[in-house]
């Protein structure tokens, strides 16, 4: 695969995670959800940009978390380049690298930008490229909202641990950028032997 086709498709995932997430962010109050089937449900949250809504405590740990998510985009885009110069790279590989790419970008735009170009969705719709933002560059949460919650109920007394808990499978929400990662991670891991494999 061609850099030109590696960018276009990093291209196509960001436009297609940035117009969701705007969308659901100009649509949506917080918290608000839409059940679209009984199995999938657009429910729109924020987070800090770490998986499963994971913060870093302290006063600079969104910047350091938003900067280190820099770097490492930038360590991304190098191998990306890399490979495709090669040009005995497994076309598995540069996909999955793109889509890797694709995705920790599209996040990264939210943590940089959306804190000043939105305002609060608490109670209220938010307004892009408002004149009362709810945060500063580099602190921006990223907008969350596909939730796939197959089965609700409460767990089997039998079971260890977690036994007679009310439990979601799947309670994960996540956004096109997180699917992007998922999916180039996925594709190193269960195709390895012919993303490494040179041509």
């Amino acid at each position: 695969m061609s850099l030109r086709k590696a960018y276009l498709l990093i291209f196509i995932i960001l436009i297609v995670d940035q117009v969701s997430k705007i969308f659901v962010k100009t649509n949506f109050i917080l918290g608000e959800e839409v059940e679209v089937f009984r199995w999938f449900k657009i429910l729109f949250i924020e987070n800090e940009g770490m998986a499963w809504g994971t913060e870093i405590p302290g006063t600079y740990g969104k910047l350091f978390l938003t900067i280190f998510r820099l770097i490492a985009v930038g360590g991304i885009g190098y191998w990306l380049w890399d490979s495709v110069k090669r040009k005995h790279s497994s076309n598995y590989l540069i996909v999955a690298i793109a889509l890797i790419l694709a995705g920790a970008f599209g996040n990264i735009i939210d943590s940089v930008f959306y804190g000043v170009i939105f305002d609060d969705s608490h109670a209220q719709l938010a307004t892009l490229f408002t004149d009362q933002p709810y945060g500063k560059y580099f602190h921006g949460k990223v907008v969350d909202m596909f939730y796939f919650p197959f089965w609700h109920g409460t767990l089997p007394s039998w079971l260890p641990i977690w036994g007679g808990k009310d439990f979601t499978f799947f309670n994960a929400i996540f956004n096109v950028a997180d699917m992007a990662i998922s999916t180039g991670v996925g594709v190193l891991i269960f195709f390895n032997k012919k993303a490494f494999h040179k041509n």
